[in-house]
């Protein structure tokens, strides 16, 4: 059950229409907080985003990713949340890749698109809240895995830097309501949340909340919820921390 908040605060969810995006959107508009959505100016799924997203009571921001003018919406909508969702797959990047491109998908927008977000975040003159969402087996060390480097790279310019943020480090993501269809990621999903539950069973709680897996909505709310909490500001959530609201 969802607790009152007061509608002082302005979000801005970068990634909204990814699987825990659009539960993000949905989890803050039950919190009566101003809401907008970005979406790609150039998405083909425009009009249906803005017929979905405003059911909610969300806008739908459409600013270009260029660093001058989301500069300039960050400082007109002066959000006290923003949430960094953003993300490419494994399938994206070489599919990109196999139609010619030289870009790394993880790269350019996993990392280049949430640190542009960052700085625009930066160059405000109101210091909101930046949510990250990371992934769990992130470490302060150089991975060889670039989906896990690229979100190092990114919690190291927020744990480093000066502006306020929370960094979430869930395990897999994956429920029935995805609109990707992502099986090797659910049957992964699926065998490590049995290992962890025997491992759970043997007396290892904090390792199976650690790797368990979540779906979109209990993920959301979570995050909504913690980016509220004043304690949880400047900090790294993950394991049963993450699902402290369920």
């Amino acid at each position: 059950m969802f607790r009152s908040i007061p509608p002082a605060h302005v979000a801005f969810v970068a990634g909204s229409t990814g699987y825990t995006g659009r539960h993000v959107v949905e989890s803050l508009r039950k919190l009566r907080i101003e809401t907008h959505a970005h979406v790609r100016p150039d998405s083909k799924e425009l009009a249906r985003w803005k017929e979905e997203f405003g059911t909610f009571g969300a806008m739908v921001d459409t600013t270009p990713w260029e660093q001058d003018a989301l500069n300039a919406r960050i400082a007109k909508i002066c959000p006290t949340l923003v949430f960094a969702l953003l993300g490419t797959t494994k399938k994206r990047t070489r599919a990109s890749k196999a139609a010619g491109s030289d870009e790394d998908g993880y790269e350019k927008i996993d990392y280049g698109l949430t640190v542009m977000l960052l700085n625009a975040v930066r160059a405000a003159s109101t210091q909101p809240r930046f949510m990250y969402l990371s992934s769990v087996g992130v470490s302060s060390k150089p991975s060889s895995n670039a989906y896990l480097d690229v979100r190092r790279r990114v919690e190291a310019e927020l744990t480093e830097g000066n502006v306020p943020y929370t960094i979430a480090r869930p395990s897999f993501i994956h429920g029935s309501d995805r609109d990707d269809v992502r099986p090797t990621e659910t049957l992964f999903a699926k065998i490590t949340d049995a290992a962890v539950t025997l491992v759970g069973a043997l007396g290892a709680a904090e390792l199976r909340e650690r790797y368990r897996s979540t779906d979109g909505k209990h993920l959301a709310d979570n995050l909504v919820m913690i980016a509220l909490d004043p304690a949880a500001e400047n900090t790294i959530i993950d394991g049963s921390a993450l699902r402290r609201f369920e």
